[in-house]
């Protein structure tokens, strides 16, 4: 079986004359990613890989959830494929993983993971918020096999609050 665990990256600031890559987290990003990995944690065990977006706001919201995880920072891999707003790259990158993963967890952007969440997911999402994640578990034993799997969980800030 594979797992991955998309989370869409918390609620970002549009108020600095910086790229889209330097946005930062706005303090509401940094609260609802809070609430939902504390959230995931009742439920969940630590995945043993992490990769994330090079995008500040995407990276910046991984690593609210590694260290409520326990999860050592230099440990979480960047990954410049997840830099992604169609999910093309992204369905590309987990279609290479090495087959020693069992479950992922990956930080990044939207449309991409709302789009991926419903291609390989067995619940329809209108959209995935900042700050929410999806789980979805995979009857293979290879990342490149993956198709439709079932959606075990989904996380919504406005849920938790």
């Amino acid at each position: 079986m594979r797992t991955i665990v998309l989370v869409r990256h918390g609620k970002s600031s549009w108020e600095y004359d910086v790229t889209d890559r330097e946005r930062p987290l706005k303090i509401r990003g940094k609260h609802d990613a809070k609430l939902v990995v504390n959230q995931f944690i009742k439920q969940n065990k630590t995945p043993k890989h992490i990769f994330s977006s090079p995008a500040k706001r995407a990276l910046s919201t991984c690593k609210i959830f590694a260290k409520s995880l326990n999860f050592p920072e230099k440990s979480i891999e960047i990954v410049e494929d997840l830099y992604d707003f169609g999910g093309e790259s992204v369905i590309n990158f987990v279609k290479n993983l090495s087959d020693e993963y069992d479950e992922i967890m990956i930080f990044g952007h939207n449309h991409a993971f709302t789009s991926i969440s419903n291609i390989f997911g067995s619940i329809f999402i209108d959209n995935l918020p900042t700050s929410g994640l999806v789980k979805i578990n995979f009857d293979t034993n290879n990342w490149a096999d993956i198709k439709q799997g079932q959606t075990e969980l989904i996380l919504i800030p406005k849920e938790l609050k």
